[in-house]
């Protein structure tokens, strides 16, 4: 998976690309660091780029989240599609996220 960080209308944008699984834990524990660090309030995770989402994805996100929270900040799910967002939908992450 690629994982890459921008600032966007006051929003700091993780960008993923390709299978979030656990093989990604390591770059995106790394972008979550970033992002938590960073001066905005809001987290978009953009995952229009990701094919495939499993459990341990859901965790990460989770563990994004609470470090969020722990920090003032809010996170939303952004451009989630097919089965990506029927993962998403099936976890019940709408209520912990704000999808966008």
């Amino acid at each position: 998976m690629k994982t890459s960080v921008s600032n966007r209308d006051g929003k700091s944008v993780i960008v993923l690309q390709g299978r979030f699984d656990f093989n990604a834990h390591r770059e995106f524990r790394e972008a979550v660091d970033q992002v938590v660090k960073d001066a905005a309030h809001d987290i978009h995770v953009d995952l229009a780029g990701v094919d495939y989402l499993d459990s341990s994805a859901l965790g990460m996100l989770l563990m994004l989240r609470d470090r969020a929270k722990g920090a003032s900040k809010e996170v939303a799910l952004a451009n989630a599609r097919g089965s990506v967002k029927q993962v998403i939908d099936i976890a019940n992450f709408g209520k912990l996220f704000a999808l966008v």
